[in-house]
């Protein structure tokens, strides 16, 4: 009988008390690494996934916080935004346009961030002191195979600049942040910027992000992605509207399909400019589906239509992707693609990132770059992020307690005293 009713225990029913730190009780779980899409307890100790059953003892932990009615799931991975905001140089894009990186993580779900190439092997170091180093949100980066990154389109555009060795040198020396190679932007009708960007990526053993820049006839895309890019290579803003997706008759080409058996990987990155409906709707109606969700996060796109993730993961919502699919390319499918595999799932033992979503139900509106509208039912907003197990975006005050209970002089520091006037 106690055999019986230790399986039991093992197997999702009433776990046996524990000692937690924090306890997500209630919630509906979507965590696609693992296969679950359901109700269960998350418990929490020493900033990692201590266990997840269908309902914990909450005898033993120090904090229960009550997640009924919500959907959780790991920290969102958005692997295409724009941090690069400390370069103190005046009409510079990267440092004009790039975000902090806390101020826009945390209450959008996301606990994880890489950088898409606004800095280059020249100014990559500088972007790591000032910015990687000194963010609460976990951030990874491309480096930028022009030498100098984003500082503006003109920057972009000098081969001679572009120096593999260079930026495969810098990509060892930081392999605990670097995760990629990005060229960006690139105007002339040549392969160069993609070729230096190849050969940078061979020498550090890392993948390619490539915004494919200016469309030119003398390069297609489907040559870069049918033919160019290795396994693993990212083809950023995929959905963006040269990109040709579907012949005359509605169909997609076939390049798509064999670019991905190849192992090529498509990325969203909404951006400002890079994603419209009439190439998304179609691509996934017909099951090509994106291998991750990204923002292009920067002071333009999250004052347009894109606006922030939760947001672009409500558009392929609306566009008739399950949510748990939604979820695994937001979460464990990024992580992977820039050798992450850590990140991105709530396993036992793993690190304790967590978003609680409220999926709300209603009539809203979705714009795509150019204003095209899509209407949808479903739309998410975030109600708490985990990064690591402490709670650092609390939106319904989860965490606090009623401040009649707390007594008539919370708040007041150590060392401090309340003077109060005379009668």
């Amino acid at each position: 009988m106690a055999r019986i009713l230790i399986l039991f225990f093992a197997l999702g029913g009433l776990a046996a008390a524990q000692n937690f730190d924090v306890l997500l009780r209630g919630g509906r779980l979507i965590d696609p690494a693992n296969g679950i899409d359901g109700l269960r307890d998350v418990g929490i100790r020493d900033g990692r996934v201590a266990a997840v059953a269908e309902s914990l003892d909450p005898a033993g932990a120090k904090r229960v916080l009550d997640v009924k009615g919500l959907v959780l799931t790991p920290g969102l991975v958005d692997i295409h935004v724009h941090l690069f905001h400390s370069t103190n140089i005046k009409d510079v894009w990267a440092g004009d346009n790039s975000v902090r990186p806390d101020d826009f993580s945390f209450r959008t779900g996301v606990t994880t961030m890489a950088d898409a190439g606004s800095s280059g092997w020249r100014n990559f170091e500088t972007f790591r002191h000032t910015v990687i180093d000194r963010a609460k949100t976990r951030v990874f980066a491309f480096i930028n195979i022009a030498g100098f990154g984003m500082l503006s389109n003109m920057v972009e555009q000098h081969a001679e600049d572009m120096l593999p060795e260079e930026v495969a040198k810098l990509a060892k020396k930081h392999a605990d942040v670097v995760v990629g190679v990005k060229t960006a932007h690139w105007e002339d009708g040549s392969w160069t910027a993609v070729e230096k960007s190849l050969e940078a990526g061979k020498l550090a053993g890392i993948p390619l992000m490539v915004d494919f820049g200016w469309f030119r006839a003398e390069r297609p895309f489907w040559k870069l992605v049918d033919e160019m890019l290795r396994p693993g290579d990212i083809a950023t803003h995929a959905f963006r509207a040269p990109v040709p997706w579907l012949d005359t008759d509605g169909k997609l080409f076939d390049y798509l399909g064999r670019a991905r058996e190849r192992g090529v990987k498509f990325d969203v990155g909404h951006g400002g400019g890079s994603f419209a409906f009439r190439n998304a709707v179609p691509a996934v109606a017909q099951g090509f589906w994106p291998d991750s969700i990204s923002t292009d996060l920067h002071t333009q796109s999250m004052n347009l239509g894109m606006i922030d993730m939760p947001t672009t993961m409500s558009k392929f919502l609306a566009m008739g992707m399950p949510l748990r699919e939604v979820v695994r390319r937001s979460t464990v499918m990024p992580a992977r693609m820039i050798g992450k595999p850590e990140l991105g799932h709530l396993s036992v033992g793993a690190v304790a990132d967590i978003a609680a979503w409220r999926l709300l139900e209603g009539d809203f509106g979705f714009s795509d770059s150019d204003r095209g509208l899509l209407k949808g039912r479903r739309r998410l907003t975030c109600e708490l992020t985990l990064l690591g197990g402490e709670v650092v975006w609390d939106w319904n005050a989860r965490t606090g307690r009623d401040y009649r209970e707390l007594g008539p002089e919370y708040g007041v520091r150590p060392g401090e005293v309340i003077v109060r006037p005379p009668k």
